[in-house]
């Protein structure tokens, strides 16, 4: 039989399966010369990585960075993403094949004007940060360059190229906008009303794009492929676009910043408040699908769905809802999109005894309904020691409830305040660049690089995080600081969990109003739980905030064993330091996964909705 293992040291260090943990590379050398002029050598250094390009001096190019110098690209070379390290690697894949036409200088506002800028988290290792635009055979993109000095040599110490556009499917935006009328004396002219009901249905045709979720990931893909005028279709089982953040537990409330949770093409408004609720966003979202003009069928699921090799697209039977009753359609979509959370089912370890347990209340955190009010003496065990459980244990707190963490492993903690003004900070804030150049920023950075700046920035947090960090050491809550010691941002990139967001949960378990229990899950009693060592805690309601299984099972829960077998594994890096399938070519034809944060959404859908027009166009190596 199952239990749950207790917490360990190596904990920190696991990523998901048959992924990488990602080496930590040393900073390379400070400017010696604080007054370069840092826009003389950018323009010089890009000016000569141009022409190289250009005469297809490869070599040229590669002697350009630094022997142990990164290329992150994103679609500008090659309908993938790939990160190359070294001179030889760099130089071997531009001989290979190189779409790259042009790289200029990028000084169209102040923040992406070439500039000395700390490449460390410390401010100690000063290099010169510049913005680039790009050329390639089929469109145009964006770029950031860092140069660092080593052996009084400047070189380039990493290079981002990423396709942002197509050529002449540029998206329909500012000058490029339509009328939205055609005028004329025909009365058979339908209004936009009319115009709407028919997209929406797709009755005469089948859109190109099914996508299967309607939260942040469904919604902002279905974005980018409309401004890139791909007939798309959203569908969701549930009853109101929202609902996936509306049925979730009363308390929730989002842990990243509204600066870093902008969606495309329509931000968060001025006055909305830094912490976004759940019903808030779930409001949001309507109005974000109904302003876009998103074709999105509610209530309704996939019944099945097979793959046509020859004909190169899916036919799909869907079950739909309408005010009229339920309904069978059959579409064809040439590529389906699962935006279904980056995580796939929830995970429920085999704990002997779940089935005789007596309490009105056992659950995952998925499923938690809320603390009932006013509970005075009621117990609660939350099994897990994350964000959900840090929730939940504090709504059971504040709704009068006795209430015990169990902890199976150690949990990397950054109070909200750290989060905001050390890991977002300068980027994503009140006065901060604008959203699309702070992306390229974050994003520019190869994920190894990103790695030891976050290193860097998580001794910051945890030197302003320190007493509530020492306050929790002292109860016997275990801690550690992320895998190789780079914080909760890599625990979330390379397993998808084991952090908390400190937003007041913190706080309760230092001052002992939220119990922890470090001992392995024996089995689940009528009335409580047993543990390893003998002991038992007692309780009326049973809560397993004990996370999700990869991606990919929610793939085969929905679409079967076929496709489920041949997609390949979602999330944790790969060995070039790029997420795994996510965004990018999942290993089925046609098929793709999208999810993430808000962020992530916002950035990589855009790159998403690239790759699947690039097919749609038959452009050369898109397959």
């Amino acid at each position: 039989m199952g239990s749950v293992p207790s917490s360990n040291d190596i904990s920190s260090q696991r990523v998901e399966p048959g992924s990488v943990n990602l080496p930590v590379p040393a900073w390379p050398g400070t400017a010696t010369d604080q007054s370069i002029d840092a826009v003389s050598l950018a323009t010089e250094t890009i000016a000569f990585f141009a022409s190289s390009i250009k005469e297809k001096q490869f070599d040229a190019v590669a002697a350009l960075f630094h022997e142990d110098g990164y290329w992150r690209d994103h679609l500008a070379l090659a309908w993938d993403f790939r990160t190359f390290k070294g001179q030889q690697a760099i130089a071997s894949r531009l001989r290979e094949s190189c779409t790259l036409l042009d790289v200029a200088v990028d000084q169209t506002n102040d923040w992406k004007t070439p500039k000395l800028f700390p490449l460390d988290g410390f401010g100690k290792v000063l290099g010169v940060q510049l913005y680039t635009t790009i050329t390639t055979e089929v469109g145009t993109g964006r770029g950031i360059v860092w140069l660092a000095e080593r052996n009084g040599e400047w070189k380039i110490w990493t290079f981002y190229t990423s396709l942002t556009a197509l050529n002449g499917h540029e998206e329909p935006l500012g000058p490029r906008r339509g009328k939205g009328v055609n005028h004329g004396a025909n009365p058979e002219r339908k209004n936009w009303a009319d115009r709407r009901k028919d997209e929406v249905d797709f009755r005469d045709s089948d859109p190109d794009v099914l996508i299967i979720g309607a939260g942040q990931a469904g919604l902002t893909a279905h974005a980018r492929l409309k401004m890139l005028n791909v007939p798309t279709l959203i569908i969701d089982r549930n009853d109101e676009v929202g609902d996936n953040w509306r049925k979730r537990y009363k308390q929730l409330v989002l842990h990243d910043p509204v600066w870093f949770d902008h969606l495309p093409y329509l931000p968060f408004p001025d006055h909305w408040p830094v912490f976004t609720p759940k019903d808030k966003l779930a409001e949001w979202f309507d109005c974000y699908a109904k302003a876009l003009e998103l074709n999105i069928w509610t209530k309704s699921q996939p019944e099945s769905a097979t793959w046509d090799a020859k004909k190169k697209h899916w036919t799909v039977t869907v079950s739909r809802t309408t005010p009229s009753g339920t309904e069978t359609r059959v579409l064809h979509p040439k590529h389906i999109i699962q935006a279904t959370g980056h995580a796939g089912k929830k995970y429920m370890p085999p704990i002997p005894g779940t089935e005789t347990f007596t309490g009105p209340v056992l659950c995952h955190s998925s499923e938690f309904p809320g603390a009932k009010p006013n509970n005075k003496g009621k117990r609660a065990v939350v099994i897990g020691a994350c964000n959900s459980s840090h929730d939940i244990c504090q709504d059971y707190f504040e709704q009068g409830y006795d209430v015990t963490m169990v902890q199976r492993s150690t949990t990397c903690v950054v109070s909200s305040e750290a989060a905001t003004e050390i890991l977002l900070g300068t980027l994503y804030e009140e006065g901060g660049p604008a959203t699309e150049d702070a992306d390229v920023w974050m994003w520019g950075h190869p994920a190894e690089t990103l790695k030891a700046l976050h290193k860097d920035l998580c001794t910051k947090q945890q030197e302003k995080d320190a007493e509530l960090l020492a306050g929790l050491e002292r109860v016997g809550f275990r801690l550690d600081k992320g895998p190789r010691d780079c914080g909760l941002f890599f625990k979330y990139l390379q397993r998808g969990g084991g952090y908390y967001f400190d937003v007041g949960a913190s706080r309760l378990i230092v001052e002992g109003k939220i119990g922890v229990k470090h001992a392995e899950v024996k089995e689940v009693l009528p009335t409580g739980v047993r543990f390893g060592d003998g002991s038992v805690v007692e309780a009326d309601e049973i809560v397993f905030a004990t996370g999700y299984e990869n991606m990919k099972t929610q793939a085969r829960i929905v679409f079967g064993d076929e496709i489920g077998d041949r997609v390949d594994d979602v999330w944790g890096f790969d060995e070039h330091g790029e997420i795994r399938s996510l965004w990018r070519k999942s290993g089925h034809p046609g098929f793709w996964f999208h999810g993430g944060n808000l962020a992530m959404c916002r950035y990589f859908s855009r790159l998403l909705a690239l790759q699947i027009k690039a097919q749609l166009l038959g452009l050369p190596g898109a397959e």
